[in-house]
């Protein structure tokens, strides 16, 4: 375990060279690790199962001490590689409610923010003729 982060680098069984891969990523690489699981109407939709989330999608947390809760996303951290969601707050000592970051696997997307037309770029996968002219 010599480079601090390979690129060639597929996939490893000890959690420490796991841990490492997601420490040690580039920016252009945390965005897919950013990622989470579109809910099912909007994977029949557009052909997909997960996409990195953004700003202003709507989610649901699947997991945790807020599991059930869904609001909007108000931030994406790739440092943390966390996602803060507008309705998931905890109370400091103070009373001062602050946002509670969430891993992104345990949140579900229910409403896609489309205001950028090239965030998704395929549709629904369609049968392809096997036809060959002669």
């Amino acid at each position: 375990m010599k480079s601090k982060y390979s690129s060639s680098w597929s996939s490893s069984v000890q959690p420490r060279k796991q841990r490492k891969y997601r420490a040690n990523a580039p920016l252009h690489k945390r965005l897919s690790l950013v990622s989470a699981h579109l809910s099912k109407p909007l994977q029949k939709q557009f052909g997909i199962r997960s996409i990195p989330l953004r700003k202003d999608d709507e989610v649901k947390v699947m997991r945790g001490k807020f599991r059930g809760t869904t609001g909007k996303i108000t931030s994406v951290d790739l440092k943390k590689l966390k996602v803060s969601v507008d309705s998931v707050k905890i109370s400091k000592v103070s009373g001062q409610e602050v946002q509670q970051p969430i891993d992104p696997s345990n949140l579900v997307i229910t409403v896609l923010n489309n205001s950028d037309k090239k965030r998704i770029r395929r549709k629904a996968p369609e049968k392809v003729s096997n036809d060959v002219k002669a």
